[in-house]
Order: structure tokens, then sequence, then C-alpha cells
């Protein structure tokens, strides 16, 4: 979006909770403060790191609105705490070890001009590994309220809120530790319609450390908890029930997913096999991973480290001719 930013831009407010993720958190730091947006206040709270995290932050520190390094009760809390303490008309999180590109929060400013109805904005969310190396373009599209019920997940780092709208769905919930943002889009979307913006605005980190790596099979049992939430809250339960079997079989398939991430073949392929049952064509939007699933239950699940490794290749050819094409 090139439009040209109002003559007063709304003050962005941008927090980045941080424990332990030193080997990436300088890049993350960087990202944000290296934007061209001219109205950043940059929120960092880390939760009293033991590996070097702090002194990372102290060579910022005259360039944030606030830093603090004390002990707290893990991501909801870190991340509730900076929005308790921003002050911007706009708010975003970007985790420790995620990085913004640039022009990305200068883009999510537009994006709200253009539509003052949006109670948030989203681009694409890039994979890269621990190197930062491109793994996987995701596909994102305009989604809706019953989309985010049959789990279509935004990449959280490259999500913008309206702060009226945050204020109005509430903070992050801390009983989830791992959907605790889809959870809270949900909540934003019962009040105001999202909007996307089809570009790359940042890089979600995968490594081994990485929650939706090293705990991937707990993914699942969220799925459920936030299905059983929205049966009860009035206002979603209307939007479930237009899609309730797509959000079940929605909610197994993302389980078969993690399961199969943890190493879980067997759990996983009977996960993608009731979403199959439930509603098929939700199932199969992961055809390829069923299949893996299948394989690995007899040993071949070799198989998929080589697609992975063919697709991480055919990623870094895309962003190389996308580089070239910029230039």
């Amino acid at each position: 979006m090139n439009l040209p930013l109002s003559p007063k831009p709304p003050l962005v407010s941008i927090i980045t909770p941080s424990y332990n993720q030193a080997p990436y958190l300088e890049q993350t730091l960087r990202s944000v403060l290296e934007q061209d947006y001219p109205r950043i206040e940059y929120i960092v709270i880390d939760g009293a790191s033991t590996d070097g995290s702090a002194d990372i932050i102290r060579k910022y520190a005259d360039r944030l609105a606030y830093w603090v390094s004390e002990k707290d009760n893990g991501q909801a809390e870190a991340i509730n705490k900076g929005l308790a303490r921003a002050t911007g008309g706009i708010i975003a999180w970007l985790n420790s070890d995620d990085f913004y590109f640039p022009g990305a929060v200068a883009s999510a400013v537009r994006a709200f001009e253009a539509h003052p109805e949006a109670g948030l904005v989203y681009g694409d969310t890039v994979a890269v590994d621990e190197k930062g190396e491109f793994i996987h373009f995701p596909r994102y599209a305009q989604w809706s309220l019953e989309d985010l019920l049959t789990f279509h997940i935004l990449g959280q780092p490259a999500v913008f809120m309206r702060r009226d709208i945050l204020l109005k769905a509430g903070f992050l919930d801390p009983s989830f530790h791992f959907l605790l943002d889809h959870h809270l889009w949900i909540r934003m979307a019962s009040h105001a319609p999202m909007v996307y913006v089809p570009e790359q605005w940042a890089a979600g980190r995968f490594h081994e450390s990485a929650k939706n790596i090293a705990q991937a099979a707990r993914f699942g049992e969220e799925a459920f908890r936030i299905l059983e939430w929205a049966e009860r809250d009035s206002r979603v339960s209307g939007a479930l029930g237009r899609v309730s079997r797509q959000s079940r079989a929605a909610a197994l398939r993302i389980n078969g997913r993690y399961l199969l991430d943890a190493g879980k073949a067997r759990e996983s392929f009977k996960s993608y096999a009731r979403s199959f049952l439930t509603h098929p064509s939700t199932a199969l939007v992961e055809w390829k991973r069923i299949v893996f699933a299948f394989l690995s239950l007899f040993g071949l699940g070799v198989l998929q480290k080589h697609y992975n490794r063919w697709r991480k290749q055919r990623a870094q050819k895309r962003a190389l001719s996308e580089s070239n094409g910029r230039r």
C-alpha cells in the first residue's frame, strides 16, 4: 500500500515479550527500531532471562519507551504487562525470536487509515529457521470470524490491533499458552472486521526451542478448549453454530498437524481420520500431512524430512527471485 500517511500519524505501540532468546533478540529489537515509521512506542518485557538478554536490551534502552527484566508467569502475562502500559492507538506484539521486515509498521498504519472500520489488520508472515533462512511462505487471505472459528490461523507477528477494539475484547487469557493469540483474534473479530493486506510484514522463526516445535503436541488441546469456550460465549456462539462441523473437523486437523510435528504419527493419523469423518473437505486441506502421517506408521516418516528440505529450497529460491525483482 503506497498511499501517503496522514499529516499526524497515530502512535504505534509494540511490545516484545522476552525470555532466554538471546541468539535472536537483537535482530528482533533492531527490526522494530529501524522501521521508517516516525511514531513508535517500543516496550520490552523480559522474564528475568539468564542468557544475557538483559544486556542486549540494555544496549537499546535509550530508544525504548519502557523495559523491565523480572520474573513472570509466562508469555501471556508478559504481553499483558506491555499492553497495560501501551498508549498507542495501534498496538502489536513481536516475540523475541521473530522480526519485522522494513516498512511493515507504516504499511499497517496505512491499512488502518484506509479501513477505519477494521479492528485488526494483518499481512503475510514468512516462516524462517534459526539462521533466518526462508522455510515456507504460508498462504493467507481475507478472513472472517467464521474463518477464525474454523482455525484459519493468522501469522501473529504480522497482526496489528486497534486499541479501542482490543480494550473491548480484553487482553490475552493467561490460561492459554499456545493458541492465546488465536483466542484473542476471535474475540476481536466479534467486535469489528479484520482486513488482510497481501504484503510480507514479518518473519516467524521456527527452531527447536520454539513452542511450535518443543511443545507441539499441546496445541490441539487448546483448539478443543477454544471450541468449548465459543459454544458458551454469546458473542461468537451464533457464528460457531453456522460452521460447527467445519470447526470440529478443523480442531481435529490442528491436533493432527501438531501431533505429527511432535513425532506421534499414530495419534496424528487417528486425529486426521476423525477430522475427515467429521467434514472431509476441511480435513483434506492438509492432505499432504495426512499422507505423511500414514507413511510414518510404516517407518517412512523420513519422506517428510525430504519434502521439508525441498520446500525450504523452493522458499529460498522464491526469496532470491523476489529480492532480484526489487533491485
